[in-house]
């Protein structure tokens, strides 16, 4: 005796808005236009907080005459089979978001892998995971960026990534195995209560932490693409890493050449996903450089290893392409890494060899 419901965020948040008299104008089931933003969110906030236990009790009691018959006193359990969190980001004309929407289409498909979905998902890739990891564009209609959407799944769940109504960038969340992820919980363990991390359940007294969960996953996605916001910055920024440096002691450090192999092994090294929630640590680059030219010689010698990945780090420190999290030996990639770095693999595995055809060719 099922009963499934669908509730739809968007036009729970317009009932909401228009008894608080907040004008909006909404399309298909995207909100294109809100006069006060701030005020919608927090009324949107309210939506995996409210008692839904209670209100769907109320519907079932409609729907199923058996509960006054038959079963009285009894209730559902009622359960998420899939959520979906979007994360919607508002441009002032339909132009900014067609002249920006291909890049980032580009900059997912090309520089986003295994390890850095799931690091978006907050989740590290191990030896350990047994699953399946797909990245996949798909063009509605003709093939063309109007319409397109990339899609990354991670067993049965999945962040997506698609325009809505010409002028909205959404990237959505959609959750359909919670026990993926953790939550909070007090449990009996020897006979005494304790909080611990178990994995998250499908009730729907849990809504709220699907929200956590499928928030910060959009977030970490945004923050990834934002080095795609704004292309001739991290141009400009390439120069400065072309040119030979000099720490506060006066000696010299050598330039970055974003077209060798040498050097962009270490900017992937960098930039590898699991590092975004953590940062990164020499132990971190050593493993990700074992058998590379940079420490085949060393191989033998964890020592020397350790030291010359610090010359490495020093290095990336003394062009402000990595800074020191403090009070601990981590390092995070900065926003102007970041720009720097995706531009060189774009430089080498994009922009250089389609160049390289057309010169042929002609």
């Amino acid at each position: 005796m099922q009963i499934q419901v669908y509730v739809n965020g968007h036009d729970w948040l317009e009932r909401k808005l228009e008894v608080n008299k907040i004008s909006f104008t909404k399309h298909d089931n995207v909100f294109v236009r809100i006069s006060d933003w701030e005020r919608a969110q927090k009324l949107a906030d309210r939506f995996a907080v409210q008692d839904w236990p209670r209100k769907l009790e109320r519907y079932a009691q409609y729907v199923n005459p058996l509960m006054k018959e038959l079963l009285p006193g009894c209730q559902y359990y009622w359960v998420t089979a899939q959520s979906e969190y979007s994360t919607d980001i508002a441009f002032k004309t339909a132009s900014d978001l067609r002249e920006l929407y291909p890049r980032l289409l580009s900059h997912s498909t090309l520089c986003f892998g295994a390890r850095d979905v799931m690091s978006f998902l907050g989740r590290k890739l191990t030896g350990h995971f047994l699953g399946e990891i797909v990245s996949d564009l798909k063009y509605s209609g003709l093939k063309r960026i109007p319409g397109a959407r990339i899609k990354h799944r991670v067993k049965e769940n999945w962040l997506k990534m698609y325009d809505k109504s010409g002028s909205v960038l959404r990237v959505e969340m959609v959750i359909n195995n919670p026990e993926e992820f953790k939550a909070r919980k007090n449990v009996l363990r020897k006979d005494k209560h304790v909080m611990e991390w178990v994995p998250m359940r499908k009730g729907v007294a849990w809504l709220f932490r699907y929200r956590e969960v499928s928030m910060k996953a959009n977030a970490r996605y945004l923050d990834a693409l934002t080095v795609v916001d704004d292309p001739s910055l991290a141009i400009r920024h390439l120069d400065g890493v072309t040119s030979k440096k000099k720490t506060p002691s006066g000696r010299g450090v050598r330039a970055f050449n974003p077209l060798s192999a040498e050097d962009i092994q270490l900017f992937k090294a960098m930039m590898a996903g699991e590092h975004h929630i953590r940062g990164l640590s020499n132990a971190d680059i050593r493993m990700s450089l074992q058998g590379s030219q940079h420490l085949r010689d060393l191989a033998d010698d964890p020592k020397k290893q350790s030291a010359k990945v610090s010359r490495i780090l020093n290095r990336f420190h003394t062009h402000k392409l990595i800074a020191k999290i403090p009070r601990s030996r981590r390092w995070r990639v900065t926003k102007s890494g970041k720009q720097i770095m995706a531009a060189s693999l774009r430089l080498r595995d994009v922009a250089f060899p389609e160049l390289f055809r057309y010169n042929v060719a002609a």
